[in-house]
């Protein structure tokens, strides 16, 4: 009994110690875990990479040469055909989901560490696919198989930072998974605007492919001295080794205070707040995470990452291939390419700073308002073309608009907001959960998308912008009435909310008391 009473103490002072570090004391204490979560997720930037390398690969004149079909109507051009597109589009959100459901079952079983590991091998092993390919089919097989292990770096990414970083810093160090994101993008639009004009082979774009070789030998190293996540300890009773952890993840100076005592009431908290979750709900499968109290926290989750899907993305992450259906050179559509990803990681960048005194609700719901205004305004610009050539310009500045709104909105708060709500238990499921559902819904997108855009197909072009308008405004109308404020909110809190079943809109306001 009395040692029950010394754990609830040092688990009332690690909450209070933890809502009194703000972000510089944070960083002063906990440097490693930055330095940790940093590093990990820099695995993201192979998956931006891939994902705008594809999308613009379309437009790519070497590439729609070696793998397309001549489009009459367009005299010397190549198209790919719609199916393969869609096929090279879709392929590797399919292999993502098969890599994020096997990761929530990896990471329950032998860590993040092992997870990680296993995705770098993976991902050296399925580019000299796509790199070697010489066919359409190859090119769509290996697009299919990279996506496996960029489903298990994406579901890896916020949550072992989340799991890892002190509340001050957790906003900063999950939205850093999309700054991530759009460094690897903005790289892989520089890639290709370096050798578009390289003709007579084809290592125009097969270099581009073999670029995502050269980020594997540092995460190698990095997956074999990353420290494994503290909560995985707790989670199996293994307290010793996770305090061992949270020494790894603190300062000297910070983790020597008051004979060590800072680690020993992280650590007591840690359990805690599992016991805690515990009592409210027994299992840690999938299927618990639609019982009870945390089918809310699933769907919050999910819905909240399908919104980076039906605001819009895939007319804007596909720019390259509007702006040249829209009639603008490949060379100036490739500029105008470069330039949004340079905004998309400005916008990263700002959401930071936003982020942490707007908060997550009022950002999502402002970012997904604006980028319908934008997708608005494309299409209705479409209505009104008369063949004016400042029309495609205006256009292609308003999905610029759109890329620097999603970028300090959505984007970010798209990958925090999954790693808050969920309990700690059954965070890595749910962010998979909410991550598979992004790829699923990614899947019919890119399915769709090409076949709008196609001139050989359906031929919307501008027109495109009225649907995805319509699917962006949805996703605000359900942000207004179910996506609460996590802002400042701890773990343990955040169960208490949800346990008392507070109404969306009162979370900000509601102060629960610690319970022991």
């Amino acid at each position: 009994m009395i040692e029950k009473e010394r754990e609830n103490e040092a688990a009332i002072t690690a909450a209070k110690d933890e809502h009194r570090l703000g972000v510089r004391t944070a960083l002063a204490a906990y440097p490693w875990a930055v330095v940790w979560s940093l590093a990990v997720s820099m695995s993201i930037i192979m998956e931006g990479y891939g994902t705008i390398l594809i999308g613009s690969l379309y437009a790519y004149p070497s590439y729609a040469r070696e793998f397309g079909q001549p489009d009459n109507r367009a005299g010397s051009e190549y198209q790919i055909p719609a199916k393969w597109q869609s096929a090279m589009g879709s392929g590797p959100s399919a292999g993502s989901i098969v890599g994020a459901l096997a990761n929530g079952f990896i990471i329950q079983r032998f860590g993040y560490r092992v997870a990680f590991f296993i995705g770098l091998v993976m991902m050296g092993a399925f580019v000299s696919i796509s790199f070697f390919g010489m066919s359409v089919q190859l090119q769509a097989v290996g697009q299919i198989m990279c996506g496996i292990p960029w489903g298990i770096f994406a579901t890896i990414g916020s949550a072992y930072a989340s799991e890892l970083c002190p509340l001050a810093l957790r906003v900063y160090l999950t939205a850093y998974t999309n700054f991530c994101f759009a460094t690897g993008q903005l790289i892989g639009a520089g890639v290709l605007q370096s050798f578009l004009h390289r003709e007579g082979n084809n290592w125009a774009w097969r270099i581009p492919f073999a670029i995502q070789w050269i980020w594997l030998p540092f995460l190698l190293v990095v997956a074999f001295f990353m420290p494994e996540s503290p909560w995985w300890f707790v989670r199996r009773g293994r307290y010793p080794e996770a305090e061992d952890s949270v020494r790894r993840l603190m300062a000297k100076t910070y983790r020597e205070q008051d004979d060590g005592q800072h680690v020993k009431h992280a650590v007591a908290l840690m359990i805690h707040t599992n016991s805690l979750e515990q009592s409210i709900a027994q299992g840690v499968s999938y299927l618990d995470c639609f019982r009870g109290i945390d089918r809310r926290r699933t769907e919050i989750a999910c819905v909240t990452f399908l919104g980076q899907i039906t605001c819009g993305a895939q007319l804007a992450y596909s720019a390259t291939y509007f702006f040249k259906q829209a009639g603008i050179s490949s060379a100036s559509a490739y500029k105008l390419n470069l330039g949004g990803t340079g905004l998309a990681l400005a916008g990263s960048t700002l959401s930071w700073f936003v982020m942490r005194r707007v908060g997550r609700r009022r950002l999502y719901m402002c970012g997904m308002g604006a980028m319908a205004g934008c997708l608005l305004l494309v299409g209705a610009l479409t209505a009104g073309d008369n063949g004016d050539a400042g029309v495609k310009w205006v256009q292609s500045a308003l999905c610029l608009l759109w890329l620097l709104c999603f970028s300090l909105s959505v984007g970010p708060v798209g990958w925090t907001i999954p790693a808050e709500v969920s309990s700690t238990r059954l965070r890595s499921k749910t962010v998979v959960l909410a991550r598979t559902s992004y790829y699923m819904l990614q899947i019919v997108a890119n399915i769709m998308e090409p076949y709008m855009m196609n001139p050989t197909a359906w031929n919307w072009g501008g027109y495109t912008a009225f649907f995805w308008s319509v699917t962006a405004l949805l996703s605000l109308i359900y942000a207004f009435f179910r996506l609460p404020e996590s802002k400042g909110r701890s773990f343990e809190e955040m169960d208490l909310l949800f346990a008392a079943r507070v109404p969306t809109r009162k979370f900000r306001d509601w102060r629960p008391s610690i319970t022991v």
